[in-house]
């Protein structure tokens, strides 16, 4: 149990690192907290500093989430012991201690944990769930309509290839998670005022 806890810190501090709050500070020396809906995710750096960085901020961000799960396979690959370690990843991109544990919505860093959480089948797992965002953006034009619904898709396709209990679990925890983080988004959506890409 202590090793676990011992992982799930080291993936907290790894998703924790503000890949957004970073890149606009040192690039324009601005806090993005305080443009656009304040997120540090790619979607308010691409309102700041355009698609380029946007992309730049999501390939980070979801190589967070890889990297944490890369440096616990290290020690174990056992799924409870992975799961914990995805989540924590998420955690820390969600509440990061350097910024007060205001972060961002973790939709990238989720993808980069679903990636790599079940190779090989969870390669085209993520992958099905990015063409779902794809099209449900591209339907849609809102980028957090298409978050949560392709989040949401994630634990239906690791179940579909029965996956380990813990990976379902905790993609499906880690999908609930950013739909409470798009909170916001929600209620704009429901008052018709959310902004389209």
């Amino acid at each position: 149990m202590r090793s676990a806890i011992l992982w799930m810190l080291v993936s907290y501090f790894i998703g924790s690192i503000p890949t957004g709050y970073l890149t606009v500070r040192l690039a324009r020396g601005v806090d993005i907290r305080t443009i656009g809906s304040g997120s540090i995710g790619a979607t308010n750096v691409r309102r700041v500093m355009g698609q380029g960085w946007a992309v730049f901020v999501t390939v980070v961000d979801m190589l967070k989430g890889a990297f944490a799960l890369l440096v616990t396979a290290t020690y174990g690959v056992e799924p409870w012991l992975l799961s914990l370690a995805g989540f924590a990843a998420v955690l820390g991109h969600n509440y990061p201690v350097w910024l007060k544990f205001k972060g961002g919505k973790g939709v990238a860093t989720t993808y980069g944990v679903a990636f790599f959480l079940w190779p090989y089948e969870s390669f085209a797992i993520a992958l099905l769930s990015g063409a779902i965002w794809y099209a449900v953006m591209s339907a849609t034009r809102y980028v957090s309509v298409a978050s949560m619904v392709s989040l949401l898709s994630l634990p239906l396709f690791f179940w579909m290839l029965d996956a380990p209990a813990p990976y379902i679990a905790v993609s499906l925890v880690l999908a609930l998670m950013s739909i409470c983080r798009h909170g916001d988004n929600i209620v704009r959506l429901t008052m018709g005022r959310e902004n389209k890409v």
